[in-house]
């Protein structure tokens, strides 16, 4: 008989890691096991409080689907019998992991897809002052990518600090909800000024509306926006781009559906995640071909991880082995 487990761990922060709604020392993450005493499949996810969960909610909506699970209940299941969220990604990638262990498929073989290959990840600056983001850049100068998260008022001083600091990292930028229509000029310019090649959520979801038909040399990327397939046809014409986070959509199942979606739809796709451990990344690796930009770095903010846990080389994420996940 197959049953499911359901824990919460903390995970602690080599820093403080801080965007515009706050800060934080500590990744608090919800793991879902699916056994049935020879094999056992896991998921991580890590509830969000901008979408109105919590760590305690999250825990027991994943628990209430242990009868279902018992009786046999599948990744297609999940989408009908959970919403789209945290708790449902946590599951899902479960799911996807014990079938693998149960039947020695990796899961990008039962998903149709191309064994995954090494990316370059993001490393994400936390939002400071223009003096602490210019020496956070200078530590983090020799990697490829960096993504800097802003915070509204004095956002252009911030990134031209970063760009002082590492003159030669390409650079993403994420607002999270915090610019304001008045101040999108003035910070797409210093943006542009930067060479910042995506803006991620400049505007909160509910002004959307200012974006259409906004000039623009930047993409724009939705990220609290968008959760899952349902919600991309409304960002058409005010979005460049998406960010697909296995969180947001509710497992792994969906955000392949959402990636291909947005594919179709001349979207460009950022693969991102929330902060957690590598067991929350390992599923999201098999998004990174469909990907102009990985953003994985979740581990890399940690000061310990899971053992065994994603192999990194610098910003390079290698694939996950299946002792971790898939």
């Amino acid at each position: 008989m197959i049953r499911l487990e359901v824990a919460v761990e903390t995970w602690p922060l080599a820093g403080r890691f801080t965007i515009s709604r706050g800060s934080r020392t500590e990744a608090v993450v919800v793991e879902a096991r699916v056994t049935d005493g020879t094999h056992t499949g896991r998921g991580e996810c890590v509830p969000y409080a901008r979408y109105g969960e919590t760590v305690e909610g999250v825990r027991d909506l994943v628990a209430a689907q242990g009868p279902a699970v018992a009786a046999g209940a599948t990744r297609a299941d999940l989408l009908r019998l959970m919403p789209a969220g945290a708790a449902r990604n946590a599951l899902d990638c479960a799911l996807w992991d014990y079938e693998a262990k149960a039947t020695g498929r990796p899961a990008h073989a039962i998903a149709g897809l191309p064994p995954p290959c090494p990316a370059t990840t993001a490393y994400t600056l936390s939002l400071g002052t223009p003096e602490e983001m210019e020496a956070a850049a200078r530590a983090a100068a020799q990697r490829p990518l960096l993504k800097v998260k802003l915070g509204g008022e004095g956002d252009p001083a911030r990134i031209a600090a970063v760009r002082r600091g590492a003159p030669a990292a390409r650079l993403i930028v994420d607002a999270n909800e915090a610019w304001r229509a008045g101040t999108l000029a003035e910070n797409l310019a210093a943006c542009a000024a930067a060479g910042v090649e995506l803006i991620e959520q400049p505007l909160p979801a509910s002004d959307d509306g200012a974006l259409a038909g906004l000039p623009r040399s930047i993409p724009l990327c939705a990220d609290e926006s968008l959760h899952d397939t349902a919600g991309l046809d409304a960002l058409l014409g005010r979005y460049d781009a998406i960010n697909i986070k296995l969180d947001k959509a509710g497992g792994l199942t969906e955000a392949l559906a959402l990636a291909r979606a947005a594919r179709e739809r001349g979207l460009t796709i950022m693969v991102g995640c929330m902060v957690g451990t590598s067991l929350a990344m390992a599923p999201a690796m098999l998004l990174a071909d469909f990907a102009a930009f990985v953003d994985l770095d979740g581990p890399l903010l940690l000061a310990r991880d899971r053992e065994p846990g994603l192999r990194f080389e610098g910003s390079t994420i290698h694939p996950p082995e299946p002792a971790l996940w898939g």
